[in-house]
Parts: C-alpha cells; sequence; structure tokens
C-alpha cells in the first residue's frame, strides 16, 4: 500500500483568552485527532495552528510540544476576520503521511466548533478521563 500526505483537520473553542485554557483545549482536540487517526508523530509532515483574531495568550502550537512533538515542524496563525464566524476558536490541519485514504481520515470538531463542519462531528463518544490520562502520560514523556 502506497503512502500519502493526508490533511487531517480539527478545531475547537475556549470561553476564554486565557494561557492555560488555550493549550488545555489544543491538547484535548489534538489527542482526539491522533487517536481517532492512529497517527504518530514520526509520520507527521507539519502541522498548522490558526486562532481567531481575539486568541493570543499563547500559541496554540506550544501544546502538541508539550505532547512531546518536538522534530514535527509547527506553525500558528490568525484565521481569516469574517463577520459573523465563530469566535475564540482554534483550528489545526496536520499533513500527515499514511497510508489511509482520505475518506478513512477522522476530522475533529468538538465544543461549539462543531458548527463549523456538523457532517464531520459524529465522533464515537469520548472518554474523557481517559484522554485526559493519555495526554497526561504523553506530557510526563516529553519532560
Amino acid at each position: 500500500m502506497s503512502t500519502a500526505c493526508r490533511g487531517v483537520r480539527g478545531a475547537t473553542t475556549v470561553e476564554n483568552n486565557n494561557r492555560e485554557e488555550i493549550l488545555r483545549a489544543t491538547r484535548e482536540l489534538l489527542a482526539l485527532m491522533i487517536r481517532q487517526n492512529g497517527i504518530e508523530g514520526k509520520d507527521v509532515g507539519s502541522a498548522i495552528f490558526t486562532v481567531t483574531s481575539d486568541i493570543n495568550a499563547e500559541f496554540p502550537a506550544l501544546a502538541a510540544r508539550q505532547l512531546g512533538w518536538m522534530d514535527v515542524p509547527l506553525i500558528c496563525t490568525h484565521e481569516i476576520s469574517v463577520p459573523g464566524s465563530l469566535p475564540l476558536c482554534i483550528r489545526i490541519m496536520l499533513n500527515w503521511n499514511t497510508a489511509k485514504c482520505q475518506k478513512d481520515i477522522q476530522h475533529v470538531y468538538i465544543k461549539q466548533a462543531v458548527r463549523l463542519r456538523p457532517d464531520l462531528s459524529d465522533l464515537p463518544p469520548v472518554d474523557w478521563k481517559a484522554l485526559d490520562a493519555w495526554i497526561e502520560a504523553q506530557m510526563s514523556g516529553a519532560k
């Protein structure tokens, strides 16, 4: 089976422009994207993090570093400001080298971001405690 670079998208929201909230929400989103698709950091070509203009308390890409992605090229930028668009939103686009077909990729939209792509927001039930434990284990291994 051949390998191709596939895009994996995700989005979440925060309630406040707060450093810890931005990092926690980004770690949750990235962890779900990783776990839903079986992504390994060594197979990620790059990651783009965008935020709406009302988020500036921290770079969301730091969350990927906290999860151990030290060798993955990361960049943060602003999402264009369209009147009436979803506020306090963090988006991620991963460029992932995989044998999966694009139609088999599970994109992840959580919290208020489900409004962006309701057609892609039907995740299986999430065990949030298990996800938090996985995140903590990744962060412990990254130190």
